[in-house]
């Protein structure tokens, strides 16, 4: 079975006025579809870095990274941002909605890029899902941190992506509610079958993944079940 994302000797080194700094080195592994991954290691290992090549928001230095099935490093800016469109989900930890889109507008986007027939329809019953049918029509800045991020990811399952890419979804939301949006996450995606990539700095989180891919120095140092 061909891996679903796929990472070969990746490299990221970044010109500083200091000179040459490397933030990853060598990175090689792969990733079954369905599996749930968490990226963990302390600040500055390398996690957002690794997440951001995988999706095809950057490019290595060196290095091959293959994505449902396309090299990254063939497809020129606009062929990622096709294939992104497609294929792939986000969640932030800086919720990033458009503020002037209600919540249920906010979720419509994607399905209105890709041309959806029934865009208001699906993005209403996902809020619903997310436990925000009575928010519609509220704008992010008439919601909580919370809510927030529970239009977020109704947003990225709107799409029903292969992958769903996460980077700490939790790190601005209390540990009650950090919780609530764990448990929503997690669901939906068993729900959709999709394969989780999670960036977290939560060891309580990344041992509900399938496996932990632990980063230090921008080296991988730990691949386990």
């Amino acid at each position: 079975m061909n891996p679903i994302v796929s990472a070969r000797g990746v490299g990221k080194q970044v010109s500083t006025a200091a000179g040459g700094l490397t933030i990853l080195d060598d990175i090689s592994f792969d990733i079954q579809a369905g599996e749930s991954i968490a990226v963990v290691g302390v600040s500055g290992s390398g996690k957002s870095t690794l997440l951001g090549l995988l999706a095809g928001l950057d490019v290595p230095s060196s290095g091959t990274i293959n994505l449902v099935g396309e090299c990254l490093n063939e497809l020129d800016e606009d062929g990622r941002a096709r294939l992104r469109g497609e294929q792939v989900g986000f969640v932030f930890q800086s919720f990033q909605l458009l503020p002037s889109l209600t919540a249920l507008e906010n979720v419509m986007l994607p399905l209105e890029l890709a041309g959806a027939e029934r865009a208001e329809a699906q993005a209403a019953q996902l809020l619903e899902r997310v436990g925000l049918g009575s928010r519609l029509s509220h704008y992010p800045k008439q919601l909580s941190g919370g809510e927030q991020q529970r239009v977020a990811i109704a947003r990225a399952f709107a799409m029903q992506p292969a992958v769903l890419f996460a980077d700490e979804p939790t790190g601005n939301l209390d540990a009650v509610t950090g919780q609530t949006i764990n448990e929503l996450l997690f669901a939906l995606n068993a729900e959709q079958g999709t394969t989780l990539v999670l960036v977290t700095h939560d060891e309580k989180l990344a041992v509900r993944c399938s496996r932990q891919i632990r980063l230090d120095a921008g080296k991988v140092v730990a691949d386990e079940a």
